[in-house]
């Protein structure tokens, strides 16, 4: 098993998480250190006994759901997979260690979504005023895109990281001088600055799995939220209401293809970027709540008007046809002659008319169908439109169709089409009027007698003789099986 999966503390990369020996720690130091490692020890047992479990539950050859090449059976079977296959599968221990050192290096990413959070609520209202500065600049000016990347590593990066190096002398103290002025001249006075990841079991990896447990919390309702919001919209389950959609889409698609470059989009973007931002204030968040309530909720309100003149429109304007798609099916009713009565024997329905030219009769096969009318079934994802089956009464149309030979066609009567009886088969013939061997659908011809070759034609009517099989078509409509709003 050791050999199967590593251990989760092995490798090189976790030594970044770890700190470096020092023999002048404090004993709390080295006391949280050996619990640390103790603790994950026994995670690394346990994860290798729940990766074995793993391998051993979930199969190997389910190559179609995007098998994972870690579980993989080593048949050497191509399993598909969503990564390369230079890329390693799923292990636990590989999981375990990858989430132990992302959330030792997340922090940056939630210190940064904290402090947009402030800048875009107005804590500090100089911040939002320069940052609305910098938006305007660059609304008016698009080409200041391609600066403010690099002014950003200016003034976020370098400058911070120089101050950190070079700090202002400190002058707290009574009894010291005070400073005549901060001065970047001269050597170094602090060390230089280096991010580092942050130590496990520390208050900081602890603060970053909360951040993590929030965010996985909110990006949960924010999909659900969507979800709920556009799918039922959008996926046909009220078809009026998804096709008005798509006509007002469609309308916008063929508007903003014509129009678009007429439409002021600098100033758009600076409204908007300002109504965004100023939005987030509290005194104008009080107001568009207070204005949310009067003209938005109130079942009065203009919102609710504007949703009950766009229903009426979608019930009056958008004609849906709802009468389902409808298709005619077919039967064949098979019956066979009696070698000893030589009375026609009910065998079965069938889809295919089982011709003597038929692939079925050449390989030698027995017809395939089912014995009686009520068994027969329409296909899948249709449904019974027609009360009864219907009698084909124009047989020779569906013959001709097929291009169906070797056949004589009944035109009034029962409208059966029977098989031609072929004397030559095997040499032999019967009183009643059959040939044994006939519905094998052998051709006769190359070896018979005196050379005679049998005409695969259609048969005149009354000829007397006939072969082993004859059939009949019936037909019946069928129509689209309606799926509701839940399927």
């Amino acid at each position: 098993m050791d050999d199967l999966i590593p251990g989760i503390l092995l490798g090189g990369d976790d030594a970044a998480l770890n700190e470096p020996q020092d023999e002048a720690q404090p004993d709390s130091a080295k006391t949280a250190r050996s619990l640390s490692r103790g603790i994950f020890k026994a995670a690394s047992l346990q994860d290798k006994l729940l990766e074995k479990l793993l391998s051993q539950v979930l199969p190997a050859d389910d190559a179609s759901a995007g098998q994972t090449p870690g579980l993989a059976s080593g048949n050497g079977s191509a399993a598909q997979s969503t990564f390369p296959e230079d890329r390693p599968g799923f292990t636990v221990g590989a999981m375990s260690n990858n989430f132990r050192r992302f959330n030792a290096r997340i922090g940056v990413v939630f210190t940064f979504q904290t402090q947009l959070l402030r800048l875009l609520s107005w804590r500090r209202p100089t911040h939002t005023l320069s940052l609305l500065a910098v938006y305007t600049f660059v609304c008016l000016d698009p080409y200041l895109l391609c600066v403010l990347p690099l002014a950003i590593a200016l003034l976020g990066i370098l400058v911070p990281s120089f101050v950190a190096r070079h700090p202002a002398p400190l002058s707290d103290s009574e009894h010291r001088a005070q400073n005549l002025g901060y001065s970047p001249r001269g050597p170094p006075l602090a060390p230089a600055r280096v991010v580092k990841p942050a130590k496990e079991l520390s208050r900081d990896f602890f603060r970053n799995m909360g951040d993590l447990q929030n965010c996985m919390e909110d990006f949960s309702v924010a999909h659900d939220k969507i979800i709920a919001l556009v799918v039922p919209k959008t996926n046909f389950s009220d078809e009026a209401l998804s096709s008005a959609i798509f006509v007002l889409l469609f309308a916008a698609c063929a508007f903003m293809s014509i129009a678009a470059h007429l439409l002021p989009w600098r100033f758009l973007a600076l409204a908007a970027g300002w109504v965004g931002i100023c939005s987030g204030h509290p005194a104008v968040a009080r107001m568009l709540d207070t204005s949310r309530r009067q003209y938005i909720d109130s079942p009065a309100g203009p919102a609710s008007t504007a949703q009950r003149a766009f229903d009426a429109w979608v019930a009056s304007d958008i004609i849906l046809d709802e009468a389902p798609e409808t298709r005619e099916v077919e039967i064949f009713e098979l019956q066979r002659l009696d070698d000893g009565t030589g009375e026609w024997d009910a065998w079965l329905f069938s889809p295919s008319p089982y011709d003597p030219l038929s692939a079925a009769r050449i390989s030698g096969d027995r017809p395939k169908g089912t014995r009686f009318f009520e068994d027969v079934m329409p296909p899948e994802g249709w449904e019974w439109s027609g009360k009864k089956w219907a009698l084909d009464l124009w047989s020779r149309e569906w013959v001709e169709e097929r291009i169906i030979t070797g056949v004589e066609v009944e035109t009034e009567g029962e409208r059966w089409v029977y098989d031609i009886y072929n004397e030559h088969v095997d040499g032999g013939q019967d009183g009643g009027g059959s040939l044994r061997g006939a519905g094998n659908g052998t051709r006769a011809g190359a070896g018979g007698a005196g050379g005679y070759t049998v005409s695969w034609e259609e048969g005149e009517e009354g000829m007397g003789r006939r072969g082993e099989w004859r059939r009949r078509r019936w037909v019946r409509t069928v129509k689209r099986r309606k799926v509701g709003s839940s399927g």
